[in-house]
């Protein structure tokens, strides 16, 4: 059978029980969930071979561990983020139902006051309602390019791991998500270093203050500062310094010309290929030499000794317009908020 769109199955979750031990559920279910302020998805099993569409770069070595770690542990502990854009009713309207009628198998918050419920679906009706409305979308990869990677690698290594792999999917018509930036941290970087192999080839410039009044700058929500093309605020969590406006001939060398305009003129892009690979010579997949921090100020403080580079979001717009395309970003050019809490349900091979 051939799948258009987004194919979920119900499985049997593996959850903590009542007493505290991990069971498997009576019935093949569905989950829905709900986190972050009313937010909902539904859990479920995907087929690898459905459309769901990447719109970043993975690391081949990240995901190598990954399949080691699932042919060991035989079970999906936390699955992919998926956002569709779906219609009335459908999908949308058994999780309205679901959270209206059904008891909750959870309620619960957590350490940061964030409220999570979840729910069975297990009836077949819904679920095929659930299916047919899924069956017809495109579904973008939000968070967890390397789990479904793995997923599908390991599916060609270890053919007893199946054609499904463990998601949640959420309507982002109904529950957008957030679009935050992910910061560098760069500790064998000095930020003298830093700085004098851009002069001549980026404008820089000094800032004042720390680091509010540097992302409110990068943001071009400081008055009277302009921003042009490409930005980065580096800083050792002393010294803040504004990198923009490279020069055209200095991108136009380093970044690849088999990608459309948009992919080019990306910050993630000009970062990986401009400064760290063409400038800075520091290899972007070496975890020991580039770090990431989705919090500016964990950045700034990890910089000491070394340099952090704290980045500008990309736009949902951008990312599904080029990931439609079938073009990828940048390995760790987004992250979509808030992330659903992990470990609530479980999928054994």
């Amino acid at each position: 059978m051939r799948h258009l769109g987004v194919d979920v199955v119900p499985f049997r979750g593996v959850r903590v029980d009542a007493g505290g031990v991990l069971a498997f559920d009576k019935w093949p279910a569905l989950y829905g969930y709900e986190w972050g302020g009313g937010r909902r998805g539904i859990i479920g099993a995907v087929r690898l071979t459905g459309a769901v569409v990447p719109h970043e770069d993975v690391a081949a070595e990240a995901v190598e561990e990954r399949v080691a770690f699932l042919r060991a542990g035989r079970a999906q502990l936390e699955p992919v983020l998926l956002g569709y854009r779906g219609g009335d009713g459908g999908a949308a309207g058994v999780l309205e139902r679901t959270a209206r009628e059904e008891t909750a198998l959870l309620d619960a918050w957590d350490p940061d006051g964030v409220r999570h419920r979840l729910w069975a679906i297990t009836g077949r009706a819904d679920q095929g309602v659930v299916r047919a409305d899924l069956g017809v979308r495109q579904a973008l990869i939000a968070d967890g390019h390397h789990r479904w990677a793995t997923y599908r690698e390991l599916r060609e290594v270890d053919a007893a791991a199946g054609e499904f792999g463990l998601a949640l999917l959420v309507d982002t018509g109904r529950h957008p998500f957030a679009m935050g930036p992910i910061h560098r941290v760069l500790p064998g970087l000095p930020l003298r270093d830093a700085l004098a192999a851009v002069a001549g080839l980026f404008r820089v410039r000094r800032l004042p203050g720390g680091c509010v009044e540097a992302l409110e700058t990068l943001d071009g929500r400081a008055a009277g500062l302009e921003v042009r093309g490409n930005a980065y605020v580096v800083t050792d969590g002393r010294a803040f310094h504004l990198l923009d406006a490279p020069a055209p001939e200095l991108t136009g060398h380093t970044v690849r010309h088999d990608r459309p305009a948009r992919w080019r003129e990306l910050d993630a892009t000009v970062l990986r290929d401009t400064l760290l690979g063409h400038l800075w010579k520091v290899p972007t997949h070496d975890a020991r030499q580039v770090g990431h921090a989705h919090d500016a100020d964990e950045a700034v403080r990890r910089a000491d000794g070394g340099t952090a580079v704290l980045m500008r979001p990309v736009g949902e717009d951008v990312v599904r317009e080029l990931a439609q395309a079938g073009v990828t970003l940048p390995w760790k050019s987004t992250s979509f908020e808030p992330k659903p809490l992990r470990g609530l349900v479980f999928r054994m091979l």
